[in-house]
């Protein structure tokens, strides 16, 4: 009699589980582990520069946090989403003044004001995909090889139609131009898959990871950086990268 209760009890438990696994299936559960963040998918829309799409309502800001000993009374936060197509980054940074002269696509962006994206498809492939953004809207693409600290990065070819980023960014609180006085500024960006072969594990679905990074430099006065995770070496420190876990 004592063994058919512990049967009936084991029946229930099992029972009850299934039912909380056809209530919450396990392959839509995602918990976003130290250092990593949980990308929500959205359908594609237009890239404005102001972030004023309705589907960005659908996740969160992620504060990047400053690092070394130029320190600054402002911050930078992000948002990230993904659709059947690409990835979208929209980067909010409080400012003073837009530290910002380069007029051309492709140059030295980083030694002014920037926002940089660092996407790490699959770790047994040392070779990542480097974006970067100025105030007025110039951009660097790159696909970076990276052999133990050393790496080149190598702009993309054939660059059109489809295989093109698409970005706009906009000032708050001041005029877009050089040496402006501002509150801050946004960026807002759109990275399409067909940009990023030959790197493998693209496109992502759900439960995919990537390994990534998202920096800001400002340089108003000195050399003021902000990271999501933090890197010792360089920004290209990639094994310190967190990690996307795509919904």
């Amino acid at each position: 009699m004592k063994e058919g209760n512990n049967i009936s009890i084991k029946l229930k438990a099992l029972s009850i589980l299934l039912f909380v696994i056809c209530l919450y299936p396990v392959s839509t559960v995602f918990a976003a582990e130290p250092g990593s963040m949980i990308i929500k998918k959205c359908q594609d829309f237009k890239i404005t520069g102001d972030g004023s799409d309705k589907a960005w309502n659908a996740t969160e800001w992620v504060n990047l946090m400053q690092q070394g000993s130029e320190r600054k009374a402002i911050d930078t936060r992000v948002k990230v989403l993904y659709s059947g197509t690409g990835l979208y980054f929209l980067f909010y940074c409080n400012d003073e003044k837009l530290t910002t002269t380069m007029n051309e696509d492709n140059m030295y962006l980083w030694k002014e004001d920037v926002c940089e994206i660092f996407l790490w498809t699959e770790e047994s492939f040392p070779v990542y995909f480097e974006y970067e953004i100025s105030p007025m809207n110039f951009e660097l693409p790159i696909m970076v090889p990276n052999y133990k600290g050393s790496f080149l990065g190598w702009l993309p070819w054939h660059y059109e139609g489809d295989k093109r980023t698409q970005h706009a960014t906009s000032a708050v609180g001041g005029k877009k131009e050089s040496g402006s006085s501002v509150k801050a500024w946004i960026a807002e960006i759109f990275i399409p898959y067909k940009l990023l072969p030959p790197l493998p594990n693209v496109p992502p679905v759900s439960g995919t990871k990537w390994r990534a990074n998202m920096y800001r430099i400002d340089h108003d006065s000195g050399q003021t950086r902000f990271m999501w995770q933090p890197v010792t070496k360089n920004f290209h420190d990639y094994e310190r990268f967190g990690t996307f876990i795509f919904e």
